[in-house]
């Protein structure tokens, strides 16, 4: 058994009326490892999450968790992994203290080890204090962070994370990504991760697979990925969506790909700094004026638009 490693071989998922949400995905991450999962709304993450845990199953192919079947081992395969997904189902009624109680029960656990757990785990995601507060009263913040926790309460070498940050203020956003990097480098947790915000996995992944209508489009390390481009990114800002509509306009045969976001246009070159006179000479002959203009490498999010020719998050 290979406790903490995930494998999957050619996993197709077809749903009713013909819909394929999955076309053959193959992937491993190794024991330990911090992986993430990305793709656009639509793009498969979810369906692959889901099937790896067994709550739905694949048409065809084949996934292997600790090395257990997901199919024909699902409660070894529960028992190997811990799963917050991007809904949570923390009853309101209840305290922080009495849910992890709960769940710690629910895993076997002695009512006296489930206490001690309960207590354990409330240390570390900082809610000591508000243990014996009902969870209808938490921040959003706070339920994130309880959910964390219910799902590290059997101890599993897996850990799943469906969008763990959405909707978090920067603070709350930093403070789980510290207890997730601990989770791995402490613990030696493999960690698999779907997010919409590409900078935590930039920040957080040793390795990056990006999915797209059902298929992986590519893979490897947010160092990698970028080097991968092999093209600079000029960015210029514009002083407001209309010049820059028009700047787009202007400069699209001087790009290999651009973009454009309200005011901001960003175009993808090779040699930038040789570019770079072009990009002036063409927006001065139109009187055409930017507020900034900048050069530099591509990010993990210039990446994602080159291969899925969309902003993470969008449809």
């Amino acid at each position: 058994m290979s406790a903490g490693t995930i494998e999957v071989y050619d996993l197709q998922k077809t749903f009713k009326g013909d819909v394929q949400a999955l076309k053959g995905v193959s992937l491993s991450v190794g024991k330990g490892e911090f992986f993430a999962f990305l793709g656009p709304n639509g793009a498969g993450k979810s369906t692959t999450i889901q099937i790896l845990t067994t709550l739905i199953s694949p048409t065809s192919g084949r996934a292997l968790v600790s090395g257990y079947d997901v199919l024909t081992q699902p409660e070894q395969v529960r028992l190997e992994i811990g799963v917050a997904l991007q809904e949570t189902g923390i009853d309101p009624a209840l305290t922080g203290r009495e849910l992890l109680e709960i769940q710690a029960r629910h895993f076997g656990m002695s009512s006296v080890a489930a206490k001690k757990r309960a207590v354990e785990l409330l240390e570390k995601i900082n809610l000591t204090e508000d243990a014996n507060r009902r969870c209808g009263n938490y921040s959003g913040g706070m339920r994130r962070r309880l959910d964390l926790a219910l799902s590290l309460v059997h101890r599993p070498n897996i850990l799943f994370l469906d969008e763990p940050t959405t909707g978090l203020d920067p603070v709350n956003r930093i403070a789980i990504w510290e207890e997730i990097r601990n989770l791995n480098q402490q613990l030696g947790t493999t960690i698999f991760l779907t997010t919409q915000y590409l900078e935590e996995a930039d920040q957080l992944a040793e390795r990056i697979s990006i999915i797209d209508k059902g298929q992986i489009v590519i893979s490897g390390t947010p160092k990698e990925l970028k080097r991968r481009i092999g093209m600079d990114v000029i960015e210029m800002h514009f002083a407001d969506e209309a010049a820059a509509t028009r700047g787009a306009q202007l400069l699209a045969g001087l790009c290999k790909q651009h973009t454009q976001q309200r005011e901001i246009v960003k175009c993808f070159v090779e040699d930038g700094t040789r570019r770079l006179p072009d990009f002036v000479r063409t927006l001065d002959a139109e009187s055409l004026q930017i507020h900034s203009l900048n050069l530099a490498p591509p990010t993990l999010d210039d990446v994602f638009i080159q291969v899925t020719g969309k902003k993470e998050g969008t449809a």
